[in-house]
């Protein structure tokens, strides 16, 4: 699992709302921040034991966030959140649809998918493992496996599928209503990894499994003809053509080239990258996680050969950055939360500040439209009632300029129509919404 999934606490150096003091003068020597405003909204804090989730978010055809949580050992959950209203609520328990008292290992611990909607409305979502304690003789084969499960907001009712692949957790599920399945991707959390290319029958529910492709963290995408793109280890795409039932492996290149090392698009180790495609299903686009690059592909080339194309860096003259969270909008904007590593060395280094991008298709290349403060710093509580600072809240930070932020990687974005960019933040979990400039 990636490097922030559990973020731990060395002492309480840091408090909920940490004022670095004495650092006037470090201050001074970054540079000016045009901030960019958020709302926060708290996540339920019952939903989750460590503060954090997955890029497990989503808008629906209702207008409404749908929110994968994770609580280690317990069992993950569901929330709907309503813009309109400002509220949340738990609207799929996991453990209990399934019908399961299992802790610890055994637990279903996670939604931890590229959450996605249906023609009908219906949400999709699978669930994951969590980690072994290895002072609990915990092992691998505890976990019995993740469950697709599909939630209609207009009745309120979830479905469960079976268990694809014992021990195996789902990263990826993607559905084709039109033809009656669903795209899955497994994640056995192993090395090397196995990520196995499965479909769902979505009336039988039984499986068929087309390729392990070795892959971590792969997203799946159907395009304009109904085909299903999934990434192979080593820089190959699995095409799957449901009208042919043919699998294709197929190869890439980047502005006429093959993908070089610092793209990380071809790492014979592998490497997180995010997918997700156009509304007209002809340009799925990419961002692999470390890179500050974002690609697209033009899926109606012929060939076995997907041709892509650099389109440009997130964040202009950054060190280091890291993307997990990228989407493409109902409108056809690519939105991205990307945080920067070293911008804020002087104040802490450890902070990974946050910048929401924003690529409207057509235009030159992406926008850094800025890095993101919180305007409502008091949305939730950071100290109980004796006034110590609450477990795992430690994720947003005041500066010596009373400007608050996020601390850590965000893992999830989302936008809804009406423009705005919606991003997840850890410790505690949070839902962060920005309206973008016009």
């Amino acid at each position: 699992m990636l490097t922030t999934r559990r973020p731990r606490v060395l002492g309480w150096c840091l408090s909920a709302f940490i004022s670095v003091l004495g650092l006037s003068e470090a201050l001074a020597e970054e540079p000016k921040l045009n901030w960019l405003p958020a709302t926060a909204y708290a996540i339920p804090k019952e939903t989750t034991n460590q503060g954090s989730g997955y890029f497990s978010i989503v808008t629906g055809k209702n207008g409404r966030l749908y929110i994968g949580t994770a609580k280690y050992g317990v069992g993950a959950s569901l929330i709907e959140f309503d813009p309109a209203t400002k509220q949340m609520k738990i609207v799929v328990d996991t453990h209990k649809e399934i019908g399961t008292t299992a802790t610890g290992f055994a637990a279903q611990a996670k939604i931890h998918t590229r959450n996605n909607v249906g023609a009908s409305g219906k949400i999709y979502f699978a669930t994951k493992q969590g980690y072994p304690e290895k002072d609990k003789n915990e092992k691998w084969e505890d976990y019995p496996g993740g469950y697709p499960m599909v939630y209609d907001p207009q009745t309120g009712k979830t479905k469960v599928y079976p268990i694809p692949v014992p021990h195996h957790g789902i990263i990826s599920i993607t559905p084709d209503e039109s033809r009656g399945i669903a795209y899955i991707s497994t994640c056995a959390d192993k090395q090397p990894e196995d990520s196995h290319f499965m479909i769902l029958n979505l009336e039988k529910g039984t499986y068929r499994d087309l390729l392990d492709c070795h892959h971590i963290f792969a997203f799946i995408s159907i395009d304009h003809l109904g085909r299903a793109y999934h990434p192979i280890l080593g820089g190959e795409i699995a095409r799957y053509d449901p009208n042919t039932d043919k699998l294709e492996r197929l190869k890439q290149t980047i502005d006429g080239q093959p993908p070089t090392k610092e793209s990380n698009l071809s790492l014979p180790t592998g490497h997180p990258i995010n997918w997700d495609i156009s509304p007209d299903g002809k340009t799925l686009y990419c961002l692999p996680m470390s890179s500050n690059q974002l690609y697209s592909y033009d899926l109606t080339a012929p060939g076995n050969t997907l041709p892509g194309r650099s389109l440009g860096t997130l964040v202009p003259g950054a060190k280091t950055t890291d993307c997990r969270a990228m989407c493409v909008g109902p409108t056809g904007e690519v939105c991205a939360a990307v945080t920067e590593g070293g911008k804020l060395d002087k104040i802490d280094a450890g902070i990974n500040l946050l910048h929401i991008v924003r690529f409207r298709p057509g235009t030159p290349g992406p926008v850094d439209l800025g890095p993101v403060s919180i305007k409502n710093p008091d949305y939730t509580e950071f100290v109980d009632k004796e006034g110590k600072p609450l477990p795992m809240h430690y994720g947003i930070i005041k500066l010596p300029d009373g400007t608050t932020t996020t601390k850590y990687v965000n893992l999830g974005c989302a936008q809804t129509s009406d423009g705005r960019i919606y991003s997840l933040a850890l410790v505690p979990y949070t839902l962060l919404q920005v309206d973008p400039p016009k």
